[in-house]
């Protein structure tokens, strides 16, 4: 857990680190790019570095590009000596290319509009996904301040366009009937390019709106495929015995967890799900060639690789691998993957292998962190109230043992709901596991009924019912805690980001067991989510109702924290993003407001500039000092050692 001589563990050091993004293999599977991010960046703009290892870890990694821009997306050309990405250097984001081999960035584009996504064509062209140009009448608005935002005009939505990057031109392919090209793949013959749409390009209703096409790139001919599941994304291309299939990921119903459909281009069946039935839950799909897809899957508190069977059009599985896979990205062949990779103590890495495995480390990104003494992480398995298997984790004091206890015990919920705690490495400012742990607490991570990683009915368990059968699991875990004797039951804390901090507002207003809470960016009335939240009535759904069916009382009502305020008794704190669209801050201060009303301790602080997680250096740092001094004086600090 740790080497060398031991280092003290500060919020500096938590926040002044850097994480890899966005792994992509190249097709003959000898390299793999990634970009390099900091942990917290210290202004505004979020400066990015395209960085290049060997896939088989022959060779260190090295930096592409300087780090003095926001450099991001890196997609490979078919050759795969070239790199296209997305870079700020020049003023605004344009798509560029440089060379693996070294040399200067090239910038392809000058596009006065924004660009969205773009997609590496097999003949050297790009499809690029942009919106149109700011017109002459666009651009003297703006200069006088006359900018009215009208919801029914479909500004900014992307259009497919084709670029030549011999010429810089960037033509329209297809208007898709005015819809927003939301992903795009060319089929891996250099034939069509598959296109997933949204009727606009706000989340709600675009993400439940999907539609998709087969374009020519050549011709801008269109075959229109139909509506689709929601949320659908990650659209890769096989063939079986000649027969061109595209899959791809989409959800059946709100919040009810991912599933791999298939359809065959051209024909009358309808799409067919892949996956009905597992108890494992697919999160990211890999084009291999013209071959069956690769998938990645959450199953419990680990992640498997799959391929699929064509025969059967099933998934099997192909290895396993404790803790969190992300980001799957695959060579041509299929014979090499890299993904993103953490374990328990291990912080994300890219790693790469064959995709039975095993999958090695080829980048090192936090080495600082090797000389922390951690607390030990146990995989827990228990079941809920109703029999239902559950699992979680525990992460145990730094230098502590279960003999050690009782322990104050800080639970900290997960976001989504359907996401879920891998047995991953528990680090950061949203999920401050093992940095309460080096300050002498036990943390709870559990992964309540609603989230992934053991099939669809376990994930669609809460849409609709929300702090009921999640609420009963996680205390459910905490009572075997307390009965193991690793909690004291009198030192209780709960928090959580998101949906985790709905589940902590909501844990106050059932219970004064809990003697701390942490509310970061959650949620307090459903009601009023439908209303302004950028998944409006994906939130509507997921609560039950939305305010409009009549006067009321609404479904939604009984499972709004809110509602339960004047019962509050414990103290909370409460944290958000000034500038957060998912989860809106009025949130924060409706409950702040009737806290206040009714007397209750609290504490609200708004983080200007930031969204739906906090992304500033100084923000980041403030947030794990504040949670741990708040968990201090509410709990008692832990004993020291």
């Amino acid at each position: 857990m740790s080497m060398g001589t031991q280092l003290l563990l500060t919020a500096e050091l938590v926040v002044d680190g850097a994480v890899p993004r966005e792994p992509a293999l190249s097709p003959d599977g000898r390299w793999v790019a990634y970009a390099i991010a900091p942990v917290g960046h210290p202004g505004e703009r979020r400066l990015r570095t395209l960085w290049v290892a060997a896939a088989n870890g022959s060779s260190p990694p090295r930096r592409l590009t300087a780090g003095t821009a926001a450099d991001s997306g890196p997609r490979w050309a078919p050759d795969s000596a070239s790199l296209f990405f997305m870079s700020d250097r020049t003023g605004s984001p344009q798509l560029h290319r440089i060379r693996v081999d070294g040399g200067e960035a090239e910038s392809l584009t000058d596009w006065r509009g924004d660009i969205y996504d773009f997609c590496p064509l097999a003949d050297g062209r790009v499809a690029v996904v942009a919106s149109d140009e700011p017109t002459e009448e666009d651009e003297r608005r703006r200069a006088e301040r006359d900018d009215p935002i009208v919801w029914s005009q479909q500004s900014g939505r992307g259009r497919l366009r084709l670029l030549d990057p011999s010429t810089r031109e960037l033509r329209v392919i297809s208007d898709l009937s005015g819809r927003h090209v939301a992903e795009l793949a060319q089929r891996p013959d250099g034939g069509p390019v598959a296109v997933v749409s949204w009727v606009s390009r706000e989340i709600d209703p675009g993400a439940i709106t999907n539609e998709l096409h087969v374009v020519d790139p050549d011709t801008g001919i269109v075959h229109d495929l139909g509506r689709v599941a929601g949320h659908a994304r990650s659209p890769v291309w096989w063939a079986d015995h000649g027969t061109w299939h595209l899959a791809y990921l989409a959800e059946p119903n709100p919040f009810g967890g991912f599933a791999v459909y298939d359809t065959v281009p051209g024909a009358s069946s309808s799409p067919r799900d892949l996956t009905d039935g597992m108890h494992a839950c697919p999160t990211d799909l890999a084009q291999v060639a013209d071959g069956p897809p690769l998938a990645l899957f959450a199953s419990g508190l680990d992640t498997e690789i799959h391929r699929l069977d064509p025969g059967p059009l099933r998934f099997r599985c192909l290895s396993t691998t404790t803790g969190l896979l992300g980001s799957l990205t695959a060579s041509t062949s299929g014979e090499a993957v890299a993904v993103l990779a953490t374990t328990a103590y291990q912080p994300t890495d890219v790693h790469a292998g064959p995709p039975d495995g095993p999958l090695s480390r080829i980048s090192d990104t936090r080495p600082e962190l090797g000389r922390i003494e951690w607390g030990t992480q146990e995989r827990l398995s228990y079941q809920a109230s109703d029999g239902l298997d559950l699992d979680g984790l525990l992460i145990l004091p730094a230098g502590r043992s279960r003999a050690d206890g009782p322990f104050p015990l800080v639970t900290l919920v997960h976001g989504g709901p359907d996401d879920r705690y891998a047995d991953q490495f528990m680090l950061g400012p949203h999920s401050p596991g093992q940095w309460l742990a080096t300050a002498g607490y036990a943390v709870f991570l559990p992964n309540p009924r609603g989230g992934t990683g053991h099939g669809r009915e376990f994930s669609a368990a809460v849409v609709g019912a929300v702090g009921g059968g999640e609420w009963s699991d996680i205390i459910a875990g905490v009572d075997m805690l307390v009965g193991a004797g690793v909690a004291d039951p009198d030192r209780l804390g709960i928090g959580g980001p998101s949906h985790g901090g709905f589940m902590a507002a909501w844990a106050v207003g059932q219970t004064d067991r809990f003697k701390a809470a942490l509310m970061f960016a959650g949620i307090c009335d459903w009601g009023m989510l439908a209303a302004i939240g950028e998944y409006g009535s994906m939130d509507g759904a997921l609560a039950g109702s939305f305010g409009w069916e009549g006067t009321g009382p609404h479904p939604h009502d009984r499972v709004s924290p809110i509602s339960f305020a004047s019962k509050v008794r414990t103290p909370v704190l409460i944290a958000h993003g000034e500038d957060d669209t998912n989860v809106p801050v009025g949130q924060a201060i409706y409950f702040h407001r009737a806290l206040s009303r009714y007397g209750a301790e609290h504490e609200l602080v708004v983080y200007p500039r930031e969204e739906h997680g906090l992304a500033e250096r100084n923000h980041q740092r403030d947030l794990l000092l504040r949670t741990r001094a708040w968990f201090d004086r509410w709990l008692g600090a832990p004993d020291s050692r």
